[in-house]
């Protein structure tokens, strides 16, 4: 699933394409797009008809795009879901749910999806933040994040480090590859308890995420297959940088032991063994 870096490089792409442009159409072309907008595609197309587009905004792995009704679309793309600009007369893409057309004349606007699980909705009233959204926390790249507030509630909680990572209300947009990296960065085992990190483990882990996700939107965020493309249809190439994630038996960059993989909430975590030693457990 796109994390933070992906969802913050197609961000940077629509603004810099639909913000100021004023929706022509909105062509929904398959019901599951836009499942989380309750009245349905004709009422989808209804709001969204000769409205202009403000800007593009995100919010961890959520998109929104403020329009001058003072409503928003809402988006997540889930496992497979890719924002497109694409011009008038390019072919329609075999996995095309949405189509916005504006009334420039200039490029579409395309939500493509191959699994269904992303999709788009219109939430009203929420240009400046949509309520769908709103419990979801800040992310570490966003300057109003708290950083002593979260490292207090980090500290606070009875998890593992990897699990609190993870914790949308605690700290928005890290996903399984990225907190990966981040804990290797910090020589953290992912079942290291919260409870047990002192105040400047804390800062120093939370630097390392801000790093990470740092380079990997400047490399336009990682891609292991064609699902994910930014929105001129090109892949992110910060899987070459990995340290940690997808290199099960291959040495560690660090110290030369052979990096693992470990199941994690029907999932895969990537660690080293000699970096990130297991957490002694405790009678």
């Amino acid at each position: 699933m796109p994390e933070l870096p992906e969802v913050e490089t197609v961000r940077m792409g629509l603004a810099k394409w639909v913000t100021g442009r004023t929706i022509a159409t909105a062509e929904v072309l398959h019901p599951r797009a836009i499942r989380r907008h309750l009245p349905g595609d004709a009422h989808f197309a209804a709001v969204l008809t000769g409205r202009t587009v403000l800007d593009v905004s995100r919010r961890g792995k959520y998109l929104w795009l403020p329009l001058d009704s003072g409503d928003a679309i809402i988006g997540h793309l889930g496992m497979s879901g890719q924002l497109l600009m694409q011009p008038a007369d390019a072919e329609d893409e075999k996995h095309l749910r949405i189509r916005f057309t504006f009334t420039d004349g200039g490029p579409q606007l395309r939500f493509v999806d191959q699994r269904t699980f992303g999709g788009l909705s219109v939430s009203e009233g929420g240009a400046e933040l949509p309520d769908e959204i709103s419990h979801i926390a800040r992310d570490p790249m966003d300057p109003l994040f708290d950083d002593a507030a979260f490292n207090a509630r980090m500290r606070g909680r009875h998890t593992e480090v990897k699990r609190a990572l993870l914790d949308q209300t605690l700290i928005s947009g890290v996903g399984n590859i990225y907190a990966d990296e981040a804990l290797w960065r910090a020589k953290l085992h992912g079942t290291r308890p919260t409870d047990q990190l002192t105040r400047p483990a804390v800062a120093r882990l939370l630097g390392h995420v801000r790093d990470v996700l740092g380079e990997a939107i400047v490399a336009g965020g990682t891609s292991f297959d064609e699902l994910y493309v930014n929105v001129n249809g090109e892949s992110g190439y910060f899987d070459r940088s990995l340290n940690a994630y997808g290199r099960e038996n291959e040495p560690c960059h660090r110290c030369g032991a052979i990096i693992r993989r470990e199941q994690f909430m029907n999932r895969s975590s990537f660690s080293c063994p000699r970096c990130q030693p297991k957490p002694r457990k405790t009678a």
